[in-house]
């Protein structure tokens, strides 16, 4: 029951590579050996390995799967330049886990804002 469980929540490498819409050109088959090697490449791609040492993905390593993706193959990053935007993106929304926070900082400019246009209106 648990793996069943498991396999709705997973994704197979080759399910993964078929959303990825990884296809070998020489051979028109989908191509799993990309994930692998950028699995070896970003530290941040862990794949689960429930049973017969396949690998298993969930959304938020899919997810990563496809900015990775659209790193290399839209922008054209090297792997360095790639792995470095993933860090930074990944630092600020680090810093913006802090959500209490972050939600007085907002309220506080929210309401500057409205003030300044309030004043804009009355003198305007």
């Amino acid at each position: 029951m648990l793996m069943e469980n498991n396999q709705k929540k997973y994704k197979k490498i080759g399910e993964v590579a078929k959303i990825l819409n990884l296809i070998d050109k020489k051979t028109g088959k989908l191509s799993t050996h990309t994930i692998r090697y950028w699995e070896k490449e970003f530290k941040e791609i862990r794949p689960h390995i429930f049973s017969g040492n396949r690998r298993y993905y969930d959304n938020k390593s899919i997810d990563l799967l496809k900015k990775i993706q659209f790193l290399l193959k839209n922008k054209g990053m090297t792997i360095n330049g790639a792995k470095k935007e993933l860090q930074i993106k990944n630092s600020y929304l680090d810093e913006n886990d802090n959500k209490t926070i972050n939600a007085k900082k907002l309220k506080i400019k929210l309401n500057k804002i409205s003030n300044i246009i309030k004043n804009i209106k009355k003198n305007g």
